[in-house]
């Protein structure tokens, strides 16, 4: 899933030709794994009830996590105790809201739909960064969101033009867009933080406080959802969610970071969503629908506005 905070532009390191050969295919497979938990939340929701998915994978991670960034501990407990309410509110925001909605999506809708609607995000953060940090949003990047945006709801009206006008929309999917939503403004909260610690110990804190604010839904869940029984099959879902899907997921992209830099590392985020559709072909044998690939070539259309094409700077005049 992509709740992972992304680095600040000025700590980015100098990427050389050894550390790309490190860094591109950490960056890699993180997003592979990322995608599998698509699949196996889907896999698993018939099952498993979301906020239980989420509670425990969150948990697990963390605890998986925790004694690797043990010589931060002291950094981090300071962190907490001066700004606790701060941490625990982004971590609810991108980890706890993020990942929960989506559990709640894959429940009525496919996992292919759903990365191609997260693929959005990015997008949103844009838009989000306008109005939160007062970032430029300037001409091309407005023209780009339009068009995601125009991509995002094609693929929720199922490309069905009366349901749009009569606004009949899959719960599922704005689930999903929902999550989309939580992502951008978790990672500009996260930007406007600026706690001051390094990003793996950060991705630990935020793990915790995700998990905290999730427990009160799972103990809603545990008395009123009849999914909230374990069997193999969630003991298998949650063995992946937590560690290849998760600890080892961070990890990786905070490796990446380390090598490739945020810009790089982010970039290759947009994998995520031909890696799921891949994997749900492979695995749940889920279909690309017409409206998918229209919708995602609109997205796609609006990222490279957005982020590809640079306005020309004004040229200075010759007296």
């Amino acid at each position: 899933m992509q709740a992972v905070p992304i680095a600040h532009e000025a700590a980015q390191p100098a990427v050389g030709p050894i550390s790309s050969l490190t860094g591109y295919p950490a960056a890699i497979l993180c997003w592979l794994l990322s995608a599998g938990v698509y699949i196996a939340a889907k896999w698993v929701a018939p099952e498993m009830p979301p906020w239980g998915l989420c509670f425990w994978r969150l948990t697990l991670a963390c605890a998986i996590l925790l004694p690797i960034v043990h010589r931060h501990h002291g950094a981090m407990i300071g962190l907490l105790r001066t700004r606790a309410v701060e941490v625990v509110a982004v971590g609810a925001i991108g980890l706890t809201l993020c990942q929960g909605m989506i559990y709640h999506g894959l429940n009525d809708t496919n996992a292919t739909t759903a990365g191609i609607i997260m693929a959005l995000s990015p997008v949103m953060t844009m838009v989000l960064a306008r109005f939160v940090l007062g970032e430029p949003l300037g001409l091309w990047k407005s023209l780009g969101a339009l068009v995601a945006l125009a991509g995002m709801i094609f693929i929720v009206a199922h490309g069905n033009l009366t349901a749009l006008l009569q606004l009949e929309f899959n719960a599922g999917e704005l689930w999903i867009v929902g999550s989309a939503f939580c992502w951008g403004l978790y990672t500009v909260l996260l930007r406007r933080a600026k706690f001051g610690i390094e990003l793996l110990p950060m991705v630990v804190l935020l793990l915790g406080a995700g998990a905290l604010v999730a427990l009160p839904f799972h103990l809603w869940e545990l008395f009123n959802d009849e999914r909230s029984v374990m069997n193999v099959h969630s003991i298998l879902a949650l063995a992946y969610l937590a560690g290849p899907g998760g600890a080892l997921m961070y990890y990786l992209y905070n490796k990446s970071v380390e090598t490739l830099g945020a810009s790089r590392a982010s970039m290759l985020l947009y994998l995520q969503t031909v890696f799921v559709a891949m994997l749900a072909y492979l695995l749940l044998g889920e279909d690309l629908h017409d409206y998918d690939l229209i919708g995602a070539a609109f997205i796609v259309a609006g990222i490279i506005l957005a982020t590809v094409i640079k306005p020309r700077s004004a040229q200075p005049r010759v007296a």
